[in-house]
């Protein structure tokens, strides 16, 4: 018989930025104990699902008590005595008790805490690892790191273009050589880069060096990488969280002296053309369909990836799979693991490749490590390997590559 929900407990605690965030006990009749924290995000997008806030001026009104309460209360009301054998049922159980289309109700922060507990315990009763039971896949593959090591853009403290500046592992036969790669490589990026401009700020775990352009950027990342021995196994990419630089009335992007969507499309090309640069992540704005339709035929062999634009929302990603040709999951975004699976599987069956991501404000939760290898998404954005909770992600990689022989 299923194991059963007995309690759900909320706890406001601290993500990596030191902010609030939201934290779910739960315990089964059996007396399992499933613990699962959330992130929050820097560059959030307006179609994102809501995350509850207090208001007031207790963590300048980013306190998460309310989220909190309605775990305990609402959430675990309605939950308590369930079985555990359907986490869609469970999911919809929430979003219903919610009754927005954004999850404002009761807070995406609060439902997703209580859905990856869910997952969580639902494994623990099993005796099996998490990702064995989020899907019905018979197969696992271990995801390819992706990695932020350069921070720039709007909230970056150097003088990038773009917030993100990525490393794109690929070509290792074990993931605990890509592991060893990823930390060899930001080690000594940041030796290059400290030899450069003395001490180096971090944000994020990113270097965030006072470099002038992209092309510094990538010819110094290309550099470490020749030094490492790791030429022919990575490749570049960009997040450029452009959303956030874009002009509403006048239609353009605040890239050097303004660019329109054409002319931004054409300075990409030039960079893909001059670097191995392979993947290219929110390179317009959310609403800019015509943008990232003529960057996917500019360079159609180039990963072309919506997050913003997508949300993790399946709605979104029946509206528009068609202009990009990868999703960015991130499953704050949405709100419920069990909508996040779907955004994946809708995404992989539209031809869309779809890498996992964790946010700026993150928590040492490990789950979506679990969610990738459940998925076999091509990607896991996991950034730096310099902060813990980075690091409890590749552990939770580097566990479960060891679990499958790979």
């Amino acid at each position: 018989m299923a194991d059963r929900i007995k309690k759900i407990t909320g706890r406001e605690i601290l993500n990596a930025k030191g902010s609030p965030t939201v934290e779910a006990e739960l315990v089964t009749e059996n007396g399992f104990v499933a613990v699962a924290s959330v992130p929050s995000g820097t560059s959030t997008g307006t179609y994102e699902a809501y995350a509850l806030y207090d208001g007031g001026t207790r963590y300048d009104g980013k306190g998460t008590r309310k989220a909190c309460a309605n775990i305990n209360g609402a959430i675990n009301d309605l939950l308590k005595g369930k079985t555990l054998e359907n986490q869609e049922a469970l999911d919809t159980m929430m979003t219903d008790l919610d009754g927005t289309s954004n999850k404002s109700n009761l807070g995406a922060n609060a439902i997703l805490a209580v859905s990856v507990a869910i997952a969580k315990a639902r494994a623990l009763s099993q005796g099996k690892q998490t990702f064995e039971t989020l899907t019905d896949a018979k197969t696992y593959k271990i995801p390819h790191v992706i990695a932020t090591v350069i921070a720039g853009g709007a909230f970056g403290l150097s003088g990038l273009e773009f917030e993100d500046y990525l490393y794109i592992l690929h070509g290792f036969d074990f993931f605990s050589d890509q592991l060893e790669a990823i930390v060899r490589l930001r080690k000594q990026l940041g030796k290059n880069l400290e030899k450069m401009f003395g001490t180096v700020p971090e944000d994020g775990g990113a270097l965030a060096a006072p470099l002038h352009s992209s092309d510094e950027a990538f010819d110094i990342m290309l550099q470490t990488a020749k030094e490492c021995g790791y030429e022919k196994q990575v490749d570049l990419g960009i997040d450029a969280a452009i959303s956030e630089q874009f002009d509403q009335e006048k239609k353009n992007y605040h890239v050097q002296a303004g660019m329109t969507s054409e002319e931004l499309c054409a300075y990409y090309v030039s960079l893909a053309t001059k670097y191995p640069l392979t993947y290219l992540e929110d390179c317009f704005d959310e609403n800019d369909f015509d943008g990232f339709e003529l960057l996917g035929k500019a360079l159609p062999n180039v990963q072309n990836v919506g997050d913003d634009l997508f949300a993790s929302n399946i709605k979104r990603l029946e509206a528009y799979h068609k202009v990009a040709n990868g999703l960015l999951l991130k499953i704050n975004q949405i709100g419920t693991v069990s909508e996040a699976i779907a955004a994946a599987n809708y995404a992989k069956n539209h031809g869309l490749d779809v890498t996992v991501s964790l946010r700026s404000g993150e928590t040492t939760d490990d789950f979506i490590a679990d969610l990738s290898v459940a998925l076999s998404t091509r990607q896991i954005k996991l950034g730096s390997p310099v902060r813990a909770e980075r690091n409890m992600k590749y552990n939770r990689l580097q566990y479960i590559a060891t679990v499958l022989g790979v």
